[in-house]
């Protein structure tokens, strides 16, 4: 039985991925009601993939994310730390690079990507502050950055209720169509303990971006961070 603790190791976090790969999608789909799909589409328009654009899609798990930025004819890098989820992406979408990629220490140059994003990945990151920073180095000046996560509902009566009763939920559901449904603990877990979308704005702007804003989506469930790397001075 596989569960990451909440000081997120990042073996113990991609073993955790490795044995929900399979069915992750489905479960998600599950537990979300099918709302995910429908934030799938908002992310998209948030990330806004151009023709040409080369674009880091992390915690990309199977790919799901990235296959509408490859299909607007972005060059899309998916990457992620669970070889699991990179197996299983790799043989639905082979049209896509899947590549390991620790948001810690990205295995790519300055200033490679137009846009990173990363979805529902950021509050798994062992440090996110250097995980920010990295995603920042790997951007071309003036590139576009997009995080998606889970959040704080605009209502703090609501917010209660949701973390305390909805999140402690999530577990019981995910026995019913997970392989491993004590990853969803943690998962639980780890949205109770994340920030509000302040105080990501505020980690954004410290990691050195500009520009910094936010939408919630279904009342703050979910997040969409949108941010830039400051363009160089002119000579």
């Amino acid at each position: 039985m596989i569960r990451a603790q909440l000081d997120k190791k990042k073996t113990d976090v991609a073993s955790m991925f490795d044995a929900v790969a399979r069915r992750y999608d489905v479960t998600n789909d599950a537990m979300t009601f099918g709302i995910s799909r429908l934030w799938r589409i908002e992310i998209t328009r948030a990330v806004d993939p151009r023709p040409g654009e080369r674009i880091l899609d992390l915690a990309a798990g199977t790919g799901s994310s990235s296959v509408p930025f490859a299909k607007a004819g972005a060059e899309v890098v998916a990457g992620d730390i669970s070889e699991g989820m990179l197996a299983v992406g790799r043989e639905k979408h082979p049209e896509i690079e899947f590549v390991y990629a620790d948001a810690m220490d990205l295995p790519f140059d300055d200033g490679e990507f137009d846009v990173v994003t990363i979805t529902y990945g950021l509050r798994n990151v062992t440090d996110p502050h250097l995980g920010l920073r990295e995603m920042l180095r790997v951007l071309k000046p003036g590139g576009r950055l997009v995080v998606a996560e889970f959040s704080a509902l605009e209502s703090r009566m609501l917010n209660s209720v949701y973390k305390e009763y909805i999140m402690a939920a999530l577990p019981t559901v995910a026995r019913a169509v997970s392989s491993n449904p004590e990853a969803y603990v943690y998962l639980a877990e780890s949205i109770r303990a994340w920030p509000d979308q302040l105080t990501l704005s505020h980690w954004i702007l410290d990691a050195g971006f500009d520009q910094v804003k936010y939408r919630n989506l279904t009342g703050g469930v979910v997040a969409l961070h949108h941010a830039l790397k400051p363009a160089e001075p002119a000579a």
